[in-house]
């Protein structure tokens, strides 16, 4: 395969409007949320995690009919299993009965690469501008075929140790992400505890490595754009404030939730998929946050049908409500305006 040669390789630098669409695995991010950002300046994102390699084929050619902007796409890595199967069967019987209350079974507790390989032979095919990496680090060549593809990648870290593996395996530049983002975590370390250094702190500590660096965590207005870039970021990465768009899948439940008084503050759980990942606390996660065992994918799998339920019911303390600390000061309407409101 020869490098594309129908536009300049893309770089940070290159971007009219420094933010990032953040990736949003599980339905908010979509070829028309990514489309609408790149076409007013930044850079949307779609994103690969739960789908096959077909679908996310599917994805990129509908972004593509869409927009003739750079646009992005983001793979999870995976890892080996961390999950004890006595702890997910016990974990099992104390989710039985809010299976019961839905009339549904719970889903297998199986481990899967989430078609890692022939995911990344449809990135090499179809070579986005922009691939990005999150919860561990592709091999290295993995990496440089990409580069060769003429694709600019980036890997998401939360420390230093992350960051220095990053650079090391070749990638162009740094996904920064601080515990004020929603969804999941990033780091490599998926039977850990979510390091809780505030994003800020975490730019102070990278920002000698000379890597480009893009900020990711509690980004929702110009304000917190301006005071990540003077903090030494390139640019920002920002999800949340997404998740209202007009453009964005996210579930109904859960973008009424967004605005909904029963919601009031967010916090860190395992319990609806296994790793640690930041959203709208509800009851789900009061009832089963302290029994919740590590193991991702696994728990992801048993507990998909749950929250597929939630969502048809449209009952949101069920539902994995994934969103960052800056929720309450999102704003619904065209992806385009948000844009605007996050351009520093």
């Amino acid at each position: 395969m020869d490098a594309p040669t129908s536009m300049p390789r893309f770089t940070i630098a290159s971007l009219a409007v420094p933010v990032i669409q953040a990736p949003m695995a599980g339905g908010p991010s979509t070829p028309r949320l990514a489309a609408a950002v790149s076409s007013a300046g930044g850079l949307g994102f779609l994103a690969a995690g739960y789908k096959s390699a077909g679908a996310l084929l599917a994805e990129i050619e509908a972004t593509r009919e869409l927009t003739g902007a750079p646009f992005g796409v983001n793979v999870f890595v995976p890892q080996q299993s961390v999950a004890n199967p006595y702890e997910v069967e016990r974990y099992a019987r104390s989710l039985a009965p809010d299976a019961a209350r839905f009339g549904i079974a719970l889903g297998d507790p199986r481990h899967d690469d989430d078609d890692w390989e022939a995911k990344v032979d449809v990135l090499l095919k179809e070579a986005p501008a922009v691939v990005s990496f999150t919860f561990d680090l592709p091999d290295p060549t993995v990496v440089a075929a990409l580069q060769q593809r003429g694709v600019y990648v980036l890997a998401t870290v939360t420390s230093m140790p992350e960051a220095v593996r990053a650079l090391d395996a070749g990638v162009d530049a740094l996904c920064v992400q601080g515990p004020e983002a929603g969804g999941h975590r990033g780091t490599f370390d998926a039977a850990g505890p979510a390091p809780d250094v505030p994003l800020h702190q975490i730019l102070a500590e990278l920002s000698g490595l000379g890597a480009p660096l893009v900020a990711a965590g509690g980004i929702v207005t110009t304000e917190d754009s301006r005071a990540a870039l003077s903090r030494g970021a390139a640019a920002v990465q920002a999800g949340t404030a997404f998740l209202r768009a007009d453009e964005a899948g996210t579930k109904a439940a859960h973008r009424t939730a967004l605005t909904s008084e029963q919601f009031t503050t967010t916090a860190v759980t395992r319990a609806f998929s296994g790793r640690n990942a930041r959203g709208l606390h509800n009851a789900f996660m009061r009832r089963h946050d302290s029994e919740a065992p590590c193991g991702y994918p696994e728990i992801h799998h048993l507990t998909t049908p749950l929250r597929a339920a939630a969502s048809a019911a449209g009952e949101p303390d069920w539902l994995n409500l994934w969103a960052g600390t800056g929720f309450r000061r999102t704003t619904a309407g065209p992806a385009a305006a948000i844009l605007a409101t996050l351009k520093p």
